[in-house]
């Protein structure tokens, strides 16, 4: 069995800025913020993580040996939507709408307009404010027929849209003073740019692909929208965004989340047969690339040593990298962990997770506290000094201590883990509580594997990940009373709303939340 390292890559880049009248000067001035979000991107992919990967990714272990790794962070799902909705809003995604699953390109904002973001709360805080690139989080499209503009959940849908319009309820309307992106995953229609709510071009064609590695669903396409060349275009934008900015009076806040190495795998000519592993570990190499041109153009403007530069992934790897193909060099993107993108064990929202903050943070340093994609928000809140009010950010806790090594206390007593089909786990130390019978997800056993096959397995699991990170051993009936507890404390969590201190608040979607019901039955 592999050795278990301790290593999470992110990249929370807080750069400082000088002369501002809303922002603190001298040594307490605030920071700029860059968050690079991967899509798709497992644990074992990096070296720094995992040691005995064959993936080159010297970028993201230069940052590591700069920066502090987190080994136990997790994304609050192991899919790409509801992680997202969590970083931006510090809420567990599972309290919206979306109680399992993802959007789709066409699908209205996920994100209420009442919601506050942590991309409105640094504007408060005096910061400008931009995303580029995969949002995956709904806008309302102008639909050319009425009443279409329900949910569109169906990924093939192709309902007709008027290009020429700007779209409602988007990143503008969450707090973002500069966009640049599109709407779902790079294999989902419409493939069309959307720079502050408007569409850069109005589709004129029609492209699928149904290569092996490069597959994506048929669907309008813009002619200024070249999947190949998406990556590094939006790369280009956000170096370009760095520029203009570095030198402004207002510190600024980036998120940055990327499209690969998600499907399409699509590595430009440059990368093609790098890694020596097959196309996936050459589109992490273009990913590692990405980071080493946002590093260097920090360097240049002179504002990399107070820049929060973060870097994770929004969820495992998907099996869509072949995993079989890829044992065959002996690299294993879940490294020792079980599962894939989409499940409840630990390979499916177990990520790296990198801070660089030359300026403050820890340098060369790994942290082995658990901690959760939904604590970006309240990290920045400590970070500006905001007050979260209770209506904002109930399940986020700060990990500024553990970054600067204030602190090294424990942040989190539970963390909850969501899969893709709305099943739930409870993390609290050492002990894991899943309440599915199998992986919730995309690995075996699946819910139609137990279904189809009559399989008689336990309702829900229990482990000892510092016994048994491979969740193998299923403890639930030696020890019943911890399963019950930890169970009791999943019910609280919900149903209070929230799983910091504060005022009870109330989950959006609970008539029809059949995932909830076995547990407050």
């Amino acid at each position: 069995m592999k050795k278990f390292i301790n290593f999470i890559p992110v990249l929370l880049i807080l750069t400082q800025f000088c002369g501002h009248s809303q922002v603190k000067q001298g040594k307490d001035q605030f920071p700029n913020i860059i968050y690079i979000l991967a899509d798709d991107l497992g644990y074992g992919d990096l070296n720094c993580f995992n040691p005995e990967g064959k993936i080159a990714t010297p970028n993201l272990d230069a940052m590591a040996a700069n920066g502090l790794m987190f080994t136990d962070a997790h994304t609050s799902s192991a899919v790409c939507t509801p992680t997202r909705y969590g970083i931006l809003t510090g809420r567990y995604n599972w309290r919206s709408e979306l109680k399992s699953g993802v959007l789709s390109g066409y699908s209205k904002s996920l994100i209420t307009q009442e919601r506050t973001t942590i991309a409105e709360m640094l504007k408060k805080q005096g910061y400008a404010t931009a995303y580029i690139g995969k949002w995956h989080l709904g806008w309302d499209w102008a639909f050319e027929k009425e009443g279409i503009a329900q949910n569109i959940d169906n990924l093939n849908a192709r309902p007709e849209v008027n290009f020429t319009a700007p779209v409602k309820n988007g990143p503008k309307t969450h707090g973002f003073d500069y966009s640049f992106g599109f709407c779902g995953s790079l294999d989902m229609a419409p493939y069309v740019h959307v720079e502050n709510d408007m569409p850069t071009m109005v589709p004129t064609k029609t492209t699928i692909s149904v290569d092996e590695k490069g597959i994506w669903r048929k669907g309008l396409t813009s002619d200024d929208f070249v999947h190949t060349n998406v990556l590094q275009d939006l790369t280009d934008k956000a170096v370009n965004y760095i520029n203009k900015n570095a030198k402004a009076e207002s510190p600024f806040f980036l998120y940055f989340p990327l499209p690969a190495p998600h499907t399409p795998i699509l590595p430009t000519t440059e990368f093609l047969g790098r890694s020596n592993t097959n196309m996936y570990g050459d589109f992490v190499m273009q990913v590692d690339d990405v980071v080493r041109q946002i590093r260097e153009e920090l360097k240049k403007q002179g504002i990399s040593e107070n820049t929060l530069l973060v870097f994770t992934s929004d969820n495992g790897c998907s099996p869509k990298a072949d995993f079989e193909e890829l044992a065959k060099v002996d690299h294993d993107p879940s490294y020792v962990f079980r599962g894939t993108k989409a499940d409840i064990f630990e390979g499916g929202h177990r990520v790296p997770f990198i801070v660089e903050w030359p300026a403050k943070a820890l340098k060369n340093s790994v942290s082995e506290k658990t901690i959760c994609t939904t604590d970006f928000f309240a990290t920045c809140a400590e970070l500006t000094e905001y007050e979260i009010p209770d209506t904002e950010a109930e399940d986020s806790y700060s990990m500024l201590p553990l970054i600067t090594g204030e602190n090294d206390a424990d942040i989190r007593e539970y963390t909850v883990h969501h899969s893709i089909n709305g099943s739930f786990a409870i993390r609290q130390g050492d002990w894991k509580l899943n309440l599915c019978p199998g992986s919730g997800g995309w690995s075996y056993p699946r819910p139609q594997d137990i279904k189809q096959q009559n399989l008689d397995l336990p309702p829900m699991q229990l482990y000892n990940l510092k016994e048994n990170i491979e969740e193998t051993h299923n403890l639930i009936a030696e020890y019943a009373e911890k399963a019950a507890e930890l169970k009791a404390a999943l019910k609280k969590i919900i149903l209070d709303g929230r799983s910091t201190p504060g005022v009870v608040q109330e989950n959006e979607g609970m008539d029809d939340w059949k995932q909830i019901q076995p547990l407050i039955e």
